[in-house]
């Protein structure tokens, strides 16, 4: 079953956010667009690389009214640790979110059940708290996170201007389409 359209079901978690613990529900989702990332796990080899790329938009992400979260099964103790001891975590500014009871990785359908650890899961969520979009890879396979600023924006034009859709490779000064019946079978 797809959670897109889905309301992010409730939680409460402690999170590491510059230099403090937070407490984050899903509450903090709702009232601007949210990007979640799950990677599997802390001081690991693709998260890091995974986890810097999304700094380095952040401030772009931002400017969209967007705000980000990772989630890792680890504790929030770990995140810190994390942080304070890599040059390339130390750098990030967004919320690390402690998932050691499995309840965010299990709500959003990315637990590896038998290694107790998350999938990569990007998703984006409206100021709703309702899933728009997402996206999961292999262990392996490496995000550019750079690829969420044109989805962002396409989200939220579709919100904006009911009626109308974005295509294929839109950008943020393309052209979109109103569906209608003059358009079936002339793309």
């Amino acid at each position: 079953m797809s959670l897109i359209g889905k309301e992010v079901l409730p939680f409460k978690a402690q999170a590491y956010k510059n230099g403090e613990f937070v407490e984050v529900t899903e509450e903090n989702f709702k009232g601007k667009w949210s990007v979640v990332c799950f990677y599997p796990a802390d001081f690991t080899f693709v998260c890091p690389t995974e986890l810097e790329d999304l700094q380095e938009q952040y401030a772009t992400l931002q400017d969209l009214g967007v705000e980000v979260y990772s989630v890792s099964t680890d504790t929030h103790f770990t995140h810190k640790a994390w942080h304070d001891t890599s040059d390339t975590i130390g750098k990030i500014t967004y919320t690390m979110i402690g998932d050691p009871s499995h309840v965010i990785s299990r709500n959003f359908d990315v637990l590896i059940e038998e290694e107790g650890v998350a999938d990569r899961g990007t998703f984006i969520i409206d100021p709703d708290g309702v899933i728009q979009a997402l996206e999961i890879n292999a262990g392996g396979i490496g995000r550019d996170a750079s690829q969420l600023i044109d989805k962002i924006r396409a989200a939220q034009y579709v919100r904006n201007n009911p009626g109308e859709v974005c295509p294929a490779k839109w950008k943020e000064t393309g052209e979109t389409l109103k569906p209608s019946l003059d358009l079936v079978g002339k793309i």
